[in-house]
């Protein structure tokens, strides 16, 4: 193992590593709207909506996260409209996570009982308070388990978007590898450069998860 390389280098993976969390960040926040806006539809039923839904919800999490980001970067200019690397990236990423989202608050829509929905509007709450200060808290409890996964999960997905030609954590290594053949070090600069940033996350969300868990016991 070059020490020397490593101490060399490690800079670009921190810098690439801070490109990798807005990604994820953007990618995240976005995710959890549309799951949200997602879960809204159903709720109120919205026929055509929902039916969109459907479908996004089966195009999303039946095609890879790769041909998603080929088309968005690759396809879409073939019609006109032209994204930045980062903007296909975030893009990508919502548009995956956001179905994951959805099916997370569905579940969790899922669990609440229709006698604390009955009872919300038989002292004439509004469709928008029952969903506000009944059912989202309820259901964003019962999904926290499985947000905390998509959460992971996303983050794990931003390894895909070196395709896109942004100079990411693995686009950094690749390069490393082609030029000096340092593939050991480059691997561990990789593999570091990832726990570095999911492991904290992981813990805050079991963190979350243990304390959502005994508020509802």
């Amino acid at each position: 193992m070059d020490f020397e390389f490593i101490e060399k280098f490690y800079p670009l993976f921190v810098k690439a590593g801070v490109l990798t969390i807005e990604i994820a960040f953007l990618g995240i926040v976005f995710s959890i709207l549309i799951g949200i806006f997602c879960m809204a539809v159903k709720f109120y039923k919205l026929k055509f909506l929902s039916k969109l839904v459907d479908c996004y919800v089966e195009l999303s999490r039946n095609t890879p996260l790769l041909i998603q980001l080929f088309f968005l970067y690759y396809g879409l200019p073939k019609l006109g409209v032209s994204m930045s690397g980062f903007a296909c990236a975030v893009a990508g990423l919502s548009f995956l996570g956001g179905s994951y989202m959805s099916e997370s608050f569905r579940l969790g829509f899922e669990a609440v009982r229709k006698s604390q929905i009955e009872a919300g509007l038989s002292i004439a709450l509004s469709k928008n308070q029952l969903l506000r200060y009944v059912i989202l808290p309820q259901a964003f409890s019962v999904a926290v388990p499985s947000i905390s996964a998509n959460i992971i999960f996303l983050l794990k997905e931003t390894s895909i978007v070196s395709i896109v030609a942004l100079a990411d954590l693995v686009y950094v290594a690749k390069d490393l590898i082609g030029l000096y053949y340092k593939t050991d070090e480059a691997l561990f600069m990789l593999v570091i450069s990832y726990l570095i940033i999911i492991l904290p996350v992981s813990l805050v969300l079991s963190y979350i998860e243990k304390r959502v868990r005994n508020a509802r016991s």
